[in-house]
């Protein structure tokens, strides 16, 4: 969510529902409803981009087109690594600029999102719901991230810094289904 420096986050496992009664008892309220996002991560022929843990992305969600970069993540328990974000006023054309720059789709992702925020607080929280569960992201600093986990019931320990490329990865693996893009069945 950084317009324009640094991303520090974290990703939590969870039930959307508790997770959206959880923020609400802790004082946080809808400052972005629920939408509907499609993600699409583009790399050199050679993916060069993962080899270097570097991401372009295309992200729709609702009406609102938005390219992104983020560089190298930072080791550490909270992700935190460069993100530039501008809006686009054109997906496909977004995607046809990249291609002319031997860009292609690696990656296909989709999501349901909701933000939070409570009042004078700096971070954001937001509840995804993706194809291979549910998840709560936390973003701020990593002294807001710790606080905000503890006051919502989680520990260090529930801590996950990997991307939903990984995820992905990772669930595929363990439900022995073979990876394509993180898409929600039609009709969903």
């Amino acid at each position: 969510m950084a317009a324009s420096g640094q991303e520090t986050e974290i990703k939590l496992r969870v039930d959307s529902r508790t997770a959206k009664k959880r923020l609400r008892n802790a004082g946080f309220r809808v400052s972005r409803r629920r939408v509907f996002e499609a993600n699409t991560v583009f790399d050199t022929a050679g993916l060069e981009l993962r080899a270097s843990q570097k991401l372009l992305r295309i992200r729709e969600a609702g009406k609102v087109v938005t390219v992104t970069y983020k560089g190298p993540p930072q080791a550490s328990r909270h992700k935190s690594r460069e993100e530039l974000e501008v809006e686009a006023s054109d997906a496909a054309a977004m995607s046809r600029i990249l291609d002319r720059l031997e860009f292609r789709p690696a990656f296909r992702y989709e999501k349901y999102r909701a933000e939070y925020r409570r009042p004078g607080s700096a971070g954001v929280a937001t509840v995804d719901e993706t194809p291979i569960g549910d998840f709560m992201e936390l973003e701020g600093s990593p002294a807001w991230i710790d606080r905000t986990a503890r006051a919502l019931g989680f520990g260090d320990a529930d801590y996950i810094t990997s991307s939903y490329g990984r995820l992905y990865l990772d669930w595929c693996g363990q439900h022995s289904v073979e990876p394509s893009d993180m898409v929600f069945a039609r009709g969903e």
